[in-house]
């Protein structure tokens, strides 16, 4: 049998005999047959390694582990082939005479196959071993909240009782322990990362680019001096406002802590692990309170109702019957992944979630969100998406309907019309719009645009030394957020590791940032135009003409350019102007309370 190479040289210029691309046939045909052979191939191997993925993060076993490497490995192989990189170059290198739509896919293919290149196997096959492995890590990790002598757990703490005291304890002294024993995974994960830094930025450069980060930020078709400047842009635009809310909010936590006013706040004085989102500092607001009487099955049911409310299709059976929603119990000898997220199984109808949700304000927002990417998972579903195009418009508008809908799911409006408020019940504005930006919007701009972006550019594009890693973590912390940790941290740890994004989800955090800046245009758009109602206070439930208007965005998938979608659904470019006019009433209120104090850090 002849050698791979051979068949390649037999071929008509860069054709891929194996997928039967047919030589002498016009290039549109021959990539039409290409894709076609392609896609049916590349749907069934997605689906099995999806599969072993689920069983990986859902039970976390080492015979799970062993086949979600063995199934990546192979899909890898397939979609990194070398056949599949020569033939679609040479398909692109004739897109003149190609479609747009046909362009879009081979280009999302090339993509696809510069994450495996199949021109250095040894690579690729470390880099998918090392990422299962680094994953197992996280996800079983067990924080040990007391420790006896000899180095056994006595008490293990889960990440929602974690996140549990560090909102609601008003004892420094126990947010300051709970929050060192949310960083236990970083050191474990610290030589991994390293490892897979090397591994990621090696498969990246075999296809010509800079770094792994440069390859991600292709995906927008942008560079990443382009990106850097866009998240640069946007933590200017939103830094008086966030400066303001940083001086509101330590002045408040010293209080509350019986400390002096610190220039950087403490980072354990944060309800949150990473200071990305402030909760539980506007007075009087208490949405705890408004679903604690739900239970865990009805915060997901009732997440499902607001989509079909607006007519939108119910979720499939398979969804409830396949996906993982609430807590393991107390004991359980099976691990799972603890973080939120949606499950695209076959690029068709199995879609699923992971998640562990309870009757609290934070996982009935976090239902609402990850249903976004549900329902963005049905809605490009259809014959008219190809396979290689169903995604968003581009990954931050994934992220962006899931945070629109979180938006909705906190209208006053809303919460009316299910019965979580009463009817009649008065509410106050500033506070309201307060701790929305204090625990969902502004605050999280200089972690997602800043820290995490500019860290994870840094780890990449500077192949930053494993010595810096948690210096340079809290430099850029400091810069972007006005953070610091409770105690000096030294290179023992890892803090950027402790999230979960920088093993899973590499160096694509700008999309989040992204993704918040689109839903507030997304958001006022409906709000204005299609409600013609007050964005701090209106009401997508039932109403089938914003359920027209998203589905008719969703259902594009990504066959167009996201700028051209943006500019149609919203008449503008990327823009936190409609970002800033939503938090307008704030800036009166919080000039007053900080009046006479030092502004910033």
């Amino acid at each position: 049998m002849p050698r791979p190479s051979a068949i390649a040289r037999l071929a008509c210029g860069p054709a891929l005999l194996l997928l039967a691309v047919s030589c002498g046939q016009r290039p549109q045909q021959r990539a039409d047959e290409f894709l076609e052979t392609y896609d049916n191939l590349v749907q069934k191997m997605y689906a099995i390694t999806a599969e072993a993925y689920w069983k990986s993060a859902t039970d976390v076993t080492e015979l799970h582990v062993g086949e979600r490497i063995g199934a990546e490995k192979t899909m890898a192989a397939f979609s990194g082939n070398p056949w599949v990189i020569e033939t679609v170059r040479g398909l692109l290198d004739q897109q003149d005479q190609l479609d747009d739509i046909t362009q879009r896919q081979l280009r999302s293919v090339l993509l696809s196959a510069s994450e495996y290149p199949g021109t250095i196997p040894g690579v690729v096959a470390s880099r998918v071993a090392a990422e299962a492995e680094q994953s197992a890590i996280l996800d079983s990790f067990e924080f040990c909240l007391d420790r006896a002598r000899d180095g056994r757990c006595r008490e293990i703490v889960t990440p929602n009782q974690i996140d549990e005291v560090l909102v609601s304890s008003r004892t420094e002294p126990e947010r300051r322990k709970v929050w060192n024993v949310a960083k236990q995974t970083g050191p474990a994960l610290k030589q991994g990362i390293a490892q897979l830094r090397d591994l990621r930025n090696q498969v990246a450069q075999e296809m010509g680019y800079d770094s792994f980060f440069a390859l991600q930020v292709a995906d927008y078709d942008m560079s990443v001096d382009e990106m850097m400047a866009m998240m640069e842009r946007f933590n200017a635009d939103l830094k008086p406002l966030y400066e303001q809310l940083h001086t509101w909010t330590k002045h408040e936590l010293a209080a509350r802590y019986q400390q002096e006013v610190p220039d950087l706040i403490p980072a354990h004085w944060i309800g949150n692990r990473w200071a990305q989102a402030w909760p539980g500092l506007s007075r009087g607001i208490d949405l705890d309170s408004l679903v604690e009487d739900k239970d865990a099955e009805w915060v997901v049911t009732q997440a499902e109702a607001f989509y079909t409310s607006m007519g939108m299709p119910p979720l499939p059976s398979s969804f409830y019957e396949k996906s993982d929603l609430y807590p393991l119990s107390p004991g359980a000898e099976r691990k799972k992944n603890t973080h939120a997220s949606a499950w695209h199984m076959d690029l068709g109808s199995d879609v699923r979630s992971l998640m562990s949700v309870e009757n609290n304000w934070r996982w009935f927002e976090t239902s609402h969100h990850e249903l976004g990417h549900i329902y963005y998972y049905m809605a490009y579903s259809g014959a008219n998406v190809p396979l290689t195009l169903r995604g968003g418009a581009n990954r931050a508008f994934h992220e962006a309907v899931g945070d629109l809908i979180g938006i909705a799911a906190r209208q006053p409006a809303y919460l009316k019309e299910i019965g979580l408020l009463e009817e009649d019940a008065e509410l106050d504005e500033i506070a309201w719009l307060l701790d929305e930006a204090l625990d969902q919007a502004v605050v999280f701009i200089p972690f997602s645009a800043g820290t995490m972006s500019f860290f994870e550019h840094d780890l990449y594009e500077e192949n930053l030394s494993i010595d810096q890693f948690n210096q340079r973590w809290w430099e850029h912390a400091g810069r972007f957020q006005g953070i610091a940790p409770p105690d000096p941290r030294g290179e023992e740890y890892c803090d950027a590791c402790t999230k979960t994004h920088i093993t899973d989800d590499p160096a694509q955090y700008y999309d989040y940032a992204m993704a918040f800046v689109i839903k507030y245009q997304l958001h006022t758009y409906i709000a204005k135009n299609i409600l013609n109602q007050d964005p701090r206070n209106c009401n997508y439930y039932g109403n089938e003409e914003v359920g027209r208007f998203l589905w008719d965005l969703l259902s594009l998938g990504a066959t167009r350019d996201w700028r051209d979608v943006l500019r149609e659904k919203t008449g503008s470019e990327v823009s936190t102007t409609a970002m800033l006019e939503y938090f307008e009433p704030l800036v009166a209120y919080l000039e007053t309370e900080n009046a006479g104090r030092e502004i910033g850090w």
